[in-house]
């Protein structure tokens, strides 16, 4: 198992090259610069001006040049300084608000295990059913409800007509004269809508995903064996159908992790969270281009690692997958 995560993560160094190569041409293509922002809105800056302002950031340089300089950086962890106004160390930047986007997509895939994949496996178990055929409506319900819609919903029922949950932030104006579990109580309405909001979409589709792939395993000889040796049904399906049923889910999830930390960008706006997804939309706002590139390169990792994670998990599913 060792030496299987060391090639991966061999393999993996690669593949994080390339996607700085593509973000940072990507980036640096889009209309407009840093300094734009500083300058169009000043009638009275000369050209001189913009000039110095271009060189001091770096922009004057070849795009491959600055890209062996961002680079050559990173490779000691310093992902330089932001373009904004404060021209705080990206790093600092982003560790102070990472904790939050992982703390709410975290809870958002335990959301996602915890009800999709019974929801699955029981409507497999009783397909046609009244509550398959409910499950399946809530699934193409899912899909086609977009994030910032639903958000937006959920903010004026339960934040405005009932005022049951916060609409805002991740604490109330009186947080720090709470007790402990009163702070415990604070920080878990207020993480109840973005967690929804981040889980809804992947609740749908897993469910859908684990149904049909329950549908396909139990439909197998060996289950019928199974069920003719008198087996319960509880057994048959939880211990023999489910684990094989749950390979091609933990891809699925492996995958959601990309699309979780993505959907962070608006659900993050929206309730206006400081997390990284907010970070990124208001440094993609002012073209803060360190700041962009720190979050993009870190995002990359956590999908890169996400991905070992769902491999390293099949063999937990099926002891029959041995890594060497």
């Amino acid at each position: 198992m060792f030496n299987y995560i060391l090639r991966r993560v061999l393999t993996s160094i690669p593949l994080l090259i390339g996607i700085t190569i593509i973000s940072f041409t990507v980036i640096h293509l889009a209309p407009g610069e840093p300094t734009d922002m500083i300058t169009d809105m000043n009638p009275e800056v000369s050209a001189e001006s913009r000039q110095r302002l271009r060189e001091l950031y770096g922009l004057d340089k070849p795009l491959y040049i600055q890209y062996i300089n961002w680079s050559s950086r990173l490779l000691k962890l310093d992902f330089g300084y932001s373009f904004s106004p404060d021209q705080r160390a990206v790093l600092d930047k982003i560790l102070e608000r990472l904790p939050i986007t992982i703390l709410i997509n975290v809870l958002s895939l335990l959301l996602i295990l915890i009800v999709a994949i019974p929801i699955g496996v029981a409507s497999a178990a009783r397909q046609y059913s009244l509550f398959d055929k409910i499950t399946t409506v809530f699934v193409f319900i899912g899909f086609a409800t977009p994030t910032f819609w639903l958000a937006l919903l959920l903010m004026i029922l339960f934040g405005i007509k009932l005022p049951w949950l916060p609409i805002s932030g991740m604490r109330s104006l009186n947080f720090n004269q709470l007790s402990a579990w009163g702070m415990f109580l604070d920080y878990a309405r207020h993480l109840i809508m973005p967690v929804f909001v981040s889980a809804f979409g992947g609740l749908a589709g897993l469910s859908r995903y684990t149904r049909a792939n329950m549908l396909e395993v139990i439909r197998q000889d060996y289950i019928t064996t199974a069920r003719a040796k008198g087996l319960s049904e509880r057994v048959v399906i939880f211990k023999h159908a489910l684990r094989n049923a749950l390979l091609p889910v933990i891809t699925i999830l492996g995958l959601s992790v990309p699309g979780l930390i993505g959907g962070s960008v608006i659900f993050e706006s929206i309730y206006a969270i400081p997390g990284m997804g907010q970070l990124f939309y208001q440094s993609v706002m002012s073209r803060d281009y360190p700041v962009i590139m720190g979050i993009l390169v870190i995002g990359a990792v956590l999908t890169l690692f996400g991905n070992l994670i769902a491999d390293i998990s099949y063999s937990m599913a099926d002891p029959r997958i041995k890594y060497r």
